[in-house]
């Protein structure tokens, strides 16, 4: 088994570099960092992780918090979170909080009580004023997908309304003016963003908002079925969805009810996930960069509590894109 003496002779470096680097000291050049970490994995060199621990007050562990572990959505952001931490020899402890408050605190308490030496939350049901106490804790996190004004440095968010706006004014653009919405549950502060932006784009085309033609789903398939299903009385040629897994179940719905897409409806989804490029037709979506949203949110935590600079500048606000595939089609 390698030493910590090897590594500081294969690496050209003194021992007092090899611990520094070891417990994230950021008193050492990136090149002798880079060294270090190159002779570290030649030699297979394994510190010891609780004398570390004991050494530098770290535990090297962050905890990460989201709403739910299943899904596409979730899960691709996770790998992200995971990958950019562990590049740096941290590593994620994960739970969810199940959109419910007592669970999110349960949550956050039981990272906590892991020792962790920082948070990422993707939180949905907390309050502002728990989050605002949790910083006076001296508790460093960040949060992605949610905005609170006093603590925005640490806050990585998309800007949904405008999401919502693009989604709707792109079938607007292609002639509809019977737009139906299935919206994301109504306590979720994204859906409410996106249902803002809906609503803006209709309003700049002069087309009144109709609450029949609305409906909240929950981002799973089965609310996008239950939705066109609740909303097929009604007449529409367009449907925008909150979420891409709402509109696979209401493709889905749509066909059962025996139209074709996207010659009797256009159907438009929203985060881009990867399901969107195979669905028949393709799905048009909005492009939601939840990759970078949780890549930036870990390297918030690297550079502000581990001090390890990334050379990556520090970007919190993301913009969305419309991605135009074969489910719209122009009147």
């Amino acid at each position: 088994m390698a030493t910590i003496y090897e590594v500081a002779a294969l690496a050209g470096v003194s021992l007092a570099t090899v611990s520094r680097v070891m417990n994230g000291n950021v008193k050492v050049s990136e090149k002798s960092r880079i060294k270090v970490k190159s002779a570290m994995k030649e030699l297979g060199y394994q510190p010891n992780i609780i004398a570390q621990s004991l050494a530098s007050n770290r535990t090297n562990r962050v905890g990460v918090l989201v709403s739910e572990l299943s899904g596409p959505f979730f899960s691709y952001m996770l790998a992200v979170v995971e990958s950019a931490l562990r590049e740096e020899g941290k590593h994620a402890i994960i739970t969810a909080g199940h959109s419910d408050v007592e669970k999110e605190k349960d949550a956050i308490e039981f990272l906590l009580g892991c020792r962790c030496d920082a948070l990422i939350l993707h939180i949905d049901a907390v309050s502002d004023e728990y989050l605002l106490k949790l910083r006076e804790r001296n508790v460093p996190f960040s949060l992605i997908n949610h905005y609170i004004e006093d603590i925005a440095e640490c806050c990585f968010t998309m800007d949904n309304e405008q999401g919502g706006y693009l989604a709707t004014k792109s079938v607007i653009d292609a002639g509809h003016t019977q737009i139906a919405y299935i919206s994301g549950p109504e306590f979720k502060e994204d859906a409410q963003l996106r249902l803002q932006g809906h609503k803006r784009a209709l309003a700049e085309a002069k087309i009144a908002f109709d609450e029949t033609l609305h409906y909240y789903g929950n981002y799973n398939e089965d609310g996008g079925k239950a939705g066109f299903d609740e909303l097929s009385s009604q007449q529409f040629t367009a449907l925008i969805c909150a979420n891409d897994e709402m509109a696979t179940g209401a493709m889905y719905s749509a066909r059962k009810h025996g139209l074709s897409l996207p010659e009797d409806l256009s159907i438009v989804g929203f985060d881009d996930q990867v399901f969107a490029r195979y669905t028949y037709p393709t799905l048009s979506t909005v492009k939601n960069p939840i990759a970078e949203l949780g890549s930036m949110a870990a390297k918030w935590v690297l550079k502000e509590v581990y001090q390890i600079n990334t050379n990556e500048p520090i970007n919190n606000v993301f913009e969305p894109t419309l991605i135009t595939r074969n489910s719209t089609q122009s009147l």
